[in-house]
């Protein structure tokens, strides 16, 4: 079916919830290649720096811009999640000093891990609903401001149960990984969704790297001052607390949510209908999809948080490093992600021009098995060389799967987009909660036999992708329906609102995302799907 060019031509895009029908409509469409037509003023493209498509999403990347709307909503997106990241992870390589400090045990240090993570299990689930009724830009910022506290707290703590309970509350703030991929995702097109989602993610991620780097540094200047180890440490927790409020302020000032202003004011001058909150909380709920990715996400984010929590003591105790070398051997498994997990996204939106949604579906599936499969060498590895090597291998598949499985992600939800996503993220959240609680929180496994065990874990856990079917794109064994109306993109999406909404024009916007998802059929579907003229060839051959 030939998409239906009278509707995407120039209105007004809402960006996520659908419009009013009530918007001026243009004449002039923007092509994919070069033209010398000239663009009129009145084109409501033309004020964009980047090429969109009808829902004003970009369908270009380029990340050396900061371009307003999308680049600059991109660049604070990830540099708000990389900041969360440094504050939550920020006791990992500081570790051997704190627990000397507070007389922490084998099993305070595991509980303290969990609870890191256990935190944004609740508010990753409350970030999804925030970003779909008020917008990614005020989740992000509330996300960095009111966990800011939290972090400064860190200098305080006396006790094994202070600190458990001040981790659990600074691990609040990785809620901005689901407001970073949210944004990116209602601001740049489904075709180059994975590799921005990939970067996205994986830049953020990187905070695990950097942090082992930095507290030691910051540790270690603190204490050339001539403060004790014991107050050194305190003190080096104003750094993270700092750099989240600053970060704050810089998201309210310069983000805007959607590419055509701020919800509000959208919602104010009616161009972006209001949804409710039981509409949107069901459509993602019921979706079995959404259960899916939880689990998946839950054992490749979910192992690679776990990895943040136990990588620099795993090698500083198993291969008598000192405390800076095992730091930067545990940063080079976070600083992986710089490459990996765009890497993923990139290949999956790859696959997706090729084969279509079956074709992301197999690469997600490939990824991970491979990353868990190093996991488990990980474990057995005896030499340190052999360790590294490892590490570095788990590190760049588990990484690259995340970035997969966000360019999977968008797909499943058009109206629950923001609730979806931040269910995912919970997975991995829960799933590092698991991991730790199962290996790392109790001297029944050491650290490599829970290394490896979490791998062998994490290998059955990803056989459920292949459970993921589309009725408009099919599934890695299954091919799509053959049924008129549900191999329809529209009617996916549509399905999502009722009658009475869409005699009100509220599903607009999910008509116009189907529209612009019809590359998910993979390019011989799409070729097949274009009309041939009734003389010659088509004009694309």
């Amino acid at each position: 079916m030939a998409p239906n060019h009278s509707n995407e031509n120039g209105s007004i895009g809402s960006s996520l919830h659908g419009v009013t029908a009530r918007e001026q409509v243009f004449s002039f469409s923007v092509e994919d290649g070069p033209s010398s037509q000239t663009i009129r003023s009145d084109d409501p493209t033309a004020k964009f720096a980047l090429p969109v498509d009808s829902e004003h999403r970009a369908k270009v990347f380029k990340p050396l811009s900061f371009a307003k709307p999308h680049m600059r909503a991109f660049h604070l997106g990830w540099i708000s999640f990389f900041t969360c990241f440094i504050s939550t992870f920020a006791a990992a390589p500081l570790v051997p000093v704190i627990r000397d400090n507070l007389d922490l045990t084998k099993t305070d240090i595991g509980n303290a891990g969990v609870a890191s993570v256990s935190g944004a299990i609740f508010s990753r689930l409350a970030m999804g609903a925030v970003c779909d009724l008020l917008g990614a830009r005020y989740g992000t910022a509330f996300s960095l401001m009111l966990s800011a506290p939290a972090v400064f707290s860190m200098s305080f703590v006396a006790d094994a149960g202070s600190y458990l309970a001040v981790r659990f509350m600074i691990g609040f703030c990785l809620a901005t990984f689901v407001s970073c991929q949210y944004w990116t995702s209602v601001m740049f097109t489904g075709k180059i969704i994975g590799l921005v989602n990939g970067c996205a993610g994986g830049w953020g991620d990187m905070g695990g790297g950097v942090t082992q780097l930095l507290m030691p540094m910051v540790f270690h200047v603190i204490k050339l001052t001539g403060a004790t180890p014991f107050t050194a440490w305190r003190f080096a927790f104003f750094i993270p607390g700092f750099l989240q409020i600053i970060m704050g302020i810089l998201v309210l000032t310069l983000g805007q949510d959607l590419p055509d202003g701020n919800l509000s004011t959208l919602q104010k001058s009616g161009q972006v209908s209001k949804d409710k909150f039981c509409k949107v909380f069901w459509f993602a709920v019921k979706n079995y999809r959404t259960w899916i990715l939880f689990v998946l996400y839950g054992f490749s984010m979910g192992v690679e948080l776990t990895i943040n929590n136990v990588i620099s003591g795993y090698f500083y105790d198993r291969f008598n490093l000192t405390l800076h070398t095992a730091g930067i051997v545990a940063a080079s498994f976070g600083m992986a992600n710089f490459f990996a997990r765009p890497f993923g996204g990139y290949a999956s939106d790859v696959a997706a021009r090729l084969f279509g949604m079956r074709g992301r579906l197999w690469t997600l599936w490939i990824l991970q098995t491979v990353g868990a499969l190093f996991c488990i060498w990980l474990g057995r590895a005896s030499s340190l060389p052999i360790a590294i090597l490892a590490m570095m291998l788990f590190s760049v598949g588990t990484q690259a799967a995340c970035g997969a499985l966000f360019g999977v992600a968008p797909f499943v939800s058009r109206r629950s987009l923001g609730l979806i996503s931040g269910l995912t993220g919970a997975g991995g959240n829960f799933g590092s909660g698991v991991t730790q609680l199962l290996f790392f929180s109790s001297s029944r496994f050491s650290t490599a036999e829970g290394l490896s065990l979490m791998g062998v874990m994490a290998v059955v856990c990803t056989i459920p992708v292949a459970f993921i079917h589309f009725p408009q794109w099919g599934s890695m064994f299954l091919r799509p329906s053959q049924h008129e109306e549900r191999s329809k993109e529209e009617h996916y999406y549509g399905g999502e609102w009722t009658e009475e909404e869409k005699s009100l024009g509220l599903h607009e916007g999910s008509i116009k995302f189907a529209e612009n998802s019809r590359s998910e059929r993979g390019r011989k579907a799409v070729l097949a799907d274009i009309p041939t003229p009734e003389t010659g060839s088509p004009a694309h051959v």
